[in-house]
């Protein structure tokens, strides 16, 4: 694509801003940006000959330019880019910009859940068979960033916001993990609103992988041979339990032993097939992948084990910031003793009630805090504990457990109410769980 002339707005700084805008000087074009923090991330890395607009959106801009390059943070229906889109001026993100300047296979994966681990995944597939791959997107690197490097393939994590402006990606592979309830405040038609966001993960993908547990992962036009399945009991990859042992199995075949695996938790094993799933469709070769799976520890806050004593575990999956990821870490999950449950913060007016099947029983406590933590209660009152706090909920926490138990921070929330992000909320459950347990 050929910029030059082209009058260049780009709305949203933060690294994914700056690398839109080195994109574009790089390119000899001078764009504008605005962002509406008075004091943006990145602000002071902008280079000084950069007109810049804070504290809001500057109209008379956007209506002067030939291109406007949105952050996946501002809605399309923002009634001033509805307004520019009206009169005919082009709105995309920094990934459909990277689509058409790829020269590497891409492969895409979104999800409301699990999408980050096995992106991750499909990267130290493709490293093991050493391969230079570029990972990046939705998480880690800006996708315009990975364009420095040589690279034979790219992984990109894609969020449905990213997916929104869109157009030119042609992924080898692309799959959808799983489509649960999440950004409500963004898709105010609901559920399907969301889902067709993702869907357009799979146009002119040549290979799509689906969730054979989850329809809404599969393309709306019904059958279509480029699909491949995975799933826990089905699929062309799913799970196979034998005399007490649970495999991988491909087609048939048994490939790997999950005892093999570091990652834990069926959603986890589900995880790995679908990067299995992926890596095959790009030819990354299977002993490689195998290769992998085996050494792959896990991301930070994703049902990561940060404390292990006197037989009681502390799991931090602080990313659990739905409904959806706290019923996945919930399901099948088998224990010896007592699951300490810990959930709370802003629900983003999510509804709670799917979590009702996976807290009956009675080795199960719950420990709920933060904006909704009442709400959360209300799922099960007889066992709720409701505190202020998630410090306060884990004090209380310690005095009760006993060998065999394990206190887990899956909290279905967002974490603003109290905390920076849901890394600093998961980083003071881990140094909690070292102090108390």
């Amino acid at each position: 694509m050929d910029y030059q002339g082209k009058q260049v707005v780009i709305i949203g700084l933060g690294l994914t801003g700056l690398s839109c805008v080195d994109f574009f000087l790089s390119r000899g074009v001078v764009p504008r940006v605005m962002d509406t923090r008075v004091s943006p991330p990145g602000l002071d890395k902008l280079p000084g000959h950069i007109e810049r607009y804070l504290g809001g959106l500057n109209e008379t801009w956007l209506m002067e330019a030939d291109l406007i390059v949105a952050s996946p943070g501002i809605a399309l229906s923002t009634p001033v880019l509805c307004d520019a889109a009206e009169a005919g001026v082009e709105i995309v993100g920094d990934i459909e910009l990277f689509c058409r300047e790829a020269q590497a296979p891409i492969v895409a994966i979104t999800g409301s859940n699990g999408k980050s681990t096995v992106t991750t995944l499909v990267g130290e597939m493709a490293r093991a068979a050493g391969w230079a791959v570029g990972v990046g997107g939705n998480i880690g690197l800006p996708a315009l960033a990975l364009l420095k490097q040589e690279s034979q393939l790219y992984v990109l994590e894609l969020s449905s916001f990213q997916l929104e402006t869109t157009r030119s990606l042609h992924a080898a592979a692309a799959t959808i993990l799983n489509v649960t309830e999440d950004h409500t405040n963004r898709y105010p038609l609901g559920l399907q609103q969301y889902r067709a966001a993702k869907l357009r993960i799979y146009e002119h993908a040549n290979v799509c992988i689906v969730n054979a547990d989850d329809a809404l992962t599969m393309p709306i036009r019904g059958a279509d041979p480029r699909c491949l399945s995975f799933g826990v009991d089905v699929g062309d990859y799913h799970l196979n339990r034998q005399q007490g042992e649970v495999w991988l199995r491909v087609k048939g075949e048994r490939v790997l032993n999950t005892r093999e695996i570091k990652l834990t938790g069926q959603h986890n094993y589900t995880n790995a097939l679908a990067a299995l799933a992926l890596a095959d469709a790009v030819g990354i070769p299977r002993a490689s992948a195998l290769t992998a799976l085996t050494t792959f520890t896990g991301l930070p806050h994703r049902f990561q084990l940060v404390m292990d004593g006197k037989g009681v575990r502390w799991v931090n999956d602080s990313k659990a910031t739905n409904v959806g990821s706290t019923e996945a870490a919930l399901n099948g999950l088998h224990l010896d003793g007592t699951l300490h449950l810990l959930l709370g913060g802003d629900g983003k007016s999510a509804d709670f009630s799917p979590l009702q099947h996976y807290l009956q029983g009675d080795r199960i406590r719950l420990y709920c805090f933060g904006r909704d933590g009442a709400q959360l209660a209300a799922l099960r009152p007889e066992i709720a504990d409701q505190t202020e706090t998630m410090e306060q909920a884990m004090r209380l926490i310690a005095g009760r457990v006993r060998s065999g138990d394990m206190v887990l921070l899956s909290p279905a929330c967002a974490s603003l109410d109290q905390f920076r992000s849901f890394e600093h909320r998961g980083d003071e459950f881990a140094r909690l769980a070292r102090e108390l347990g």
